[in-house]
């Protein structure tokens, strides 16, 4: 596998035909084959091995919401869990044995996105200049694709999941040590001077291949709300919800960290509504270079969101811990996962 040394900055990257710069498209290849794992290229072994220093009390959490976690209005599929009987509903004999059916849609909770989530608008394509249809990962998701075609979910499983280093800046506990008031249910900004605050209010260091955890609060005020309140809630800040800037400099900011990874408590990690090319925020606006835009399909940086950290932010005193991250509920037979994910409901666990 290879390391990572000297890795160019933001403005440094060798430039991309027809892309705008910073654009990370390329940097990963080997032997001229196109990459499908983005900044999870910086897992390395050496910092996987790291990591599990940072496992020190022999505990473990899990970060993961209900599937059904949203339950305000959403024009995505509503999850449905059904309970079948071999008795009853299967006629297979009379053996006592239940199973599930569960239907639903991955942003109903938390979650981890692909290369193939969030496209480059301006250019109308994804990671490495891909243009894809939904027909086609529907016919890819059939078939297997030994070949690594196409950057989906499924691949993350070849290099056996998502193992790192995670750091949480906690926003909420810096806010409330520092006396800022806001409610996350309202387009507040975090700017990446903000994110610096926090680390060096916590005392925690950056290294390269951390997957970074922002804490906002705004999934744990939203968990015990039922559909009617969170509707509410989310109408009486105008639809807004806390998040990271969405600029070019914080993407800067993140490829400059080199992150193998960013996950937040947030609906959507950026701020939302984005701003329109006049600077207001827009709720259809779908700009060139907002920050989903960038770290998706340009610094290349996949992106974890719903994610319960409330309880590392309670015990982690330093915000340290090992993260192990794997799709849920995607495994099949051969092979064992879904193919041609472009999104995935997550299974992740941080130890300490």
């Amino acid at each position: 596998m290879a390391q990572y040394n000297n890795i160019p900055d933001f403005d440094s990257l060798p430039p991309v035909p027809g892309m705008p710069q910073g654009c990370a498209w390329g940097f990963f290849d080997k032997d001229g084959k196109k990459d499908v794992y983005g900044s999870l290229n910086l897992l390395t072994p050496d910092v996987v091995k790291e990591a599990y220093k940072e496992a020190r009390d022999g505990v473990s959490f899990s970060l993961n919401y209900p599937m059904d976690f949203i339950r305000m209005y959403s024009p995505r599929q509503p999850t449905e869990h059904k309970v079948i009987t071999w008795r009853e509903d299967l006629k297979m004999g009379d053996a006592l044995v239940l199973d599930d059916a569960v239907s639903f849609n991955t942003q109903s909770s938390t979650q981890w996105d692909s290369l193939l989530h969030f496209g480059h608008q301006a250019s109308d394509c994804f990671y490495h200049g891909t243009k894809v249809t939904k027909d086609q990962l529907m016919r890819n998701s059939r078939a297997y694709d030994p070949e690594k075609t196409l950057p989906t979910l499924d691949h993350w499983h070849d290099r056996g999941g998502l193992v790192g280093r995670g750091i949480l800046l906690d926003y909420r506990a810096y806010a409330q040590a520092k006396g800022i008031e806001y409610t996350p249910f309202s387009r507040h900004v975090i700017t990446t001077a903000d994110l610096e605050a926090v680390a060096a209010h916590q005392g925690t260091e950056f290294r390269q291949g951390d997957i970074l955890f922002v804490r906002s609060g705004f999934d744990e005020d939203l968990a015990p709300l039922d559909g009617e309140q969170q509707n509410e809630k989310m109408a009486q800040g105008g639809w807004g919800a806390i998040g990271i800037e969405g600029t070019e400099a914080t993407a800067k900011w993140f490829w400059n960290k080199h992150f193998s990874a960013v996950a937040g408590d947030m609906l959507g990690f950026e701020v939302f509504p984005p701003v329109n090319s006049e600077g207001k925020p827009d709720p259809g606006a779908h700009l060139e270079r907002t920050f989903s835009s960038e770290t998706n399909y340009i610094t290349v940086q996949p992106r974890d969101t719903l994610t319960e950290v409330e309880s590392a932010g309670t015990h982690s005193g330093d915000a340290l811990f090992r993260i192990t991250a794997a799709e849920r509920l995607q495994r099949g037979r051969r092979p064992k996962h879904r193919l041609g994910g472009v999104r995935s409901t997550a299974f992740d666990t941080y130890a300490l």
